[in-house]
């Protein structure tokens, strides 16, 4: 507009964004509060995330170790094992799901799997499991103003029915080792995403994936499984400690419907509208051979949108090198946002069932800003930073990331060439 403000409408969801000028001026950086020293060689027991904390979360379902150079999965943790191994990621159940598992049983008749219903079997079949099994179910119970009292006269076969959604519930963690960055004095020093190095991350996608096809393999009446991140209290996060959720439900977001209804018609849909519109505006920041970066439009957030440029619609069915590529560009946008930008990171792919294919999609959301009334009474949303000046702040940031080698190797900017048309998916 005549005054220099920009206003957008997402090509997807349809969205009105409107960014005022000046704006977009206010710091972006969450305060940590208050600040604290640490000692970098001692155990961190920051949150109830941190390892040495493990008890505080429910069962392990998976566990990711490394040593050196090699990547070792370890299914089923016992009790007595915990202690054995440092994951540097580990998968398990939300110990306050968004979709309970009672939910699940009462309206779709779910049971739990064989599998998760043997490692339960097996959990309950020592006293750690027992002593730590007891201790989570008086927590929920405490949680939801019960008395935990009788929790402690429990049987085991209370304490198995009280306990299923732990092993077999549809609403799961993956938490990195990491809460503050190795060697840290100062408690506001958090390891995010972008403090990963590249292969670290790209084990942190992999292992993500394959909880998120778990999700879909156990739960024959899962539509879509949510996969996202939440970086800092402004974004939704309980713990300043990187960790993504994935959540189950049975029904097909709206959204997603009228994407794919959208697709019927126009099944380039994610080219035009998505790589192909960003490149005519100047708003690509990345690319390799297997995926690639633009600043997103009409969000209600400042958003980058990393696209994978696999045939593959599921994130599981991408090759080792699709992955890494996906993987190298999303930390390259943590990286470029950095660690005190509050942040969502969120999946999209194609719900099992959905005959046209779509591109596997992640959109990292900069949550600076609080809706408030006027986006509820009108509909528009004000974004405080424009699609341009996003682009002028993590265009150079990328590359200062990659001259020090923090970053893969990656084309930026106009080094991607003409990127038009290069998503596969179709």
């Amino acid at each position: 507009m005549a005054d220099g403000t920009v206003k957008q409408i997402n090509p997807f969801t349809g969205t009105e964004v409107w960014t005022v000028p000046g704006r977009g001026n206010r710091p972006l950086d969450h305060s940590p509060g208050h600040i604290s020293a640490v000692d970098p060689t001692g155990p961190e027991a920051h949150c109830a995330f941190c390892v040495s904390r493990l008890r505080e979360t429910t069962p392990e379902k998976s566990r990711l170790v490394r040593d050196g150079d090699t990547w070792t999965t370890l299914d089923q943790v016992a009790a007595r094992e915990l202690d054995l191994t440092t994951p540097e990621f580990r998968l398990f159940g939300n110990l306050f799901e968004i979709v309970s598992l009672d939910y699940w049983k009462a309206v779709h008749g779910y049971e739990i799997s064989a599998r998760a219903s043997a490692h339960q079997t097996t959990y309950l079949g020592s006293e750690a499991g027992v002593d730590h099994i007891r201790a989570l179910v008086r927590t929920r119970i405490a949680a939801s103003q019960g008395d935990p009292a009788g929790v402690d006269s429990m049987s085991t076969e209370d304490l198995v029915a009280h306990s299923e959604s732990f092993f077999g519930g549809c609403h799961d963690v993956v938490v990195a080792r990491r809460h503050l960055t190795d060697g840290a004095t100062r408690t506001d020093r958090h390891a995010s995403s972008g403090a990963l190095d590249p292969d670290e991350h790209e084990q942190f996608i992999v292992f993500t994936v394959r909880a998120m096809r778990s999700l879909y393999r156990d739960n024959p009446h899962a539509r879509y499984v949510s996969v996202f991140q939440n970086w800092l209290q402004p974004a939704g996060a309980s713990f300043a400690h990187l960790h993504k959720q994935l959540v189950a439900i049975d029904e097909v977001p709206a959204k997603t419907g009228r994407e794919v209804a959208a697709l019927s018609r126009e099944p380039d849909l994610y080219n035009t509208l998505g790589v192909d519109h960003a490149a005519s505006e100047g708003l690509v920041l990345a690319a390799n051979e297997h995926a690639v970066a633009v600043v997103g439009v009409g969000h209600r957030y400042p958003a980058l949108v990393i696209y994978s440029r696999s045939p593959a619609s599921e994130p599981w069915e991408h090759s080792p090198d699709e992955l890494r590529g996906i993987s190298d560009l999303l930390h390259a946008c943590h990286a470029a946002t950095g660690p005190l930008v509050p942040s969502n990171e969120e999946w999209h792919s194609r719900p099992p069932g959905v005959g046209a294919a779509m591109p596997w999609r992640i959109v990292l959301k900069w949550r600076i800003s609080n809706p408030a009334g006027f986006e509820g009474a009108t509909g528009i949303y004000v974004n405080t930073i424009d699609p341009w000046a996003l682009r002028d702040r993590v265009a150079p940031r990328l590359a200062e990331l990659r001259a020090s080698g923090r970053i893969a190797d990656m084309a930026l900017g106009a080094e991607c060439g003409d990127v038009r048309g290069s998503l596969r998916y179709g």
